[in-house]
């Protein structure tokens, strides 16, 4: 996967879905095109059901990878 410098970061390890993704979409929100977020979350729903919703919402995944008991999601802002 791409490494990239990130602009900004969120965790959303104590939201439940779909909190997770609507939390995820307002910080892509208020970001510019071409700028990467980091997503600290859980197993289970979130890490399937973010990145699915936000490349359906045509943001580009860069990188999701397990940091300890939770995982990484790089996404750019389209």
């Amino acid at each position: 996967m791409e490494t990239r410098k990130v602009d900004t970061q969120i965790n959303i390890t104590k939201e439940i879905c779909p909190m997770t993704y609507v939390k995820t979409k307002l910080k892509l929100e208020t970001m510019s095109s071409g700028q990467v977020l980091e997503v600290i979350l859980r197993d289970g729903e979130p890490l399937t059901n973010v990145p699915k919703s936000i490349m359906a919402e045509g943001h580009k995944i860069l990188d999701v990878r397990q940091d300890g008991e939770f995982y990484k999601l790089l996404i750019e802002r389209r």
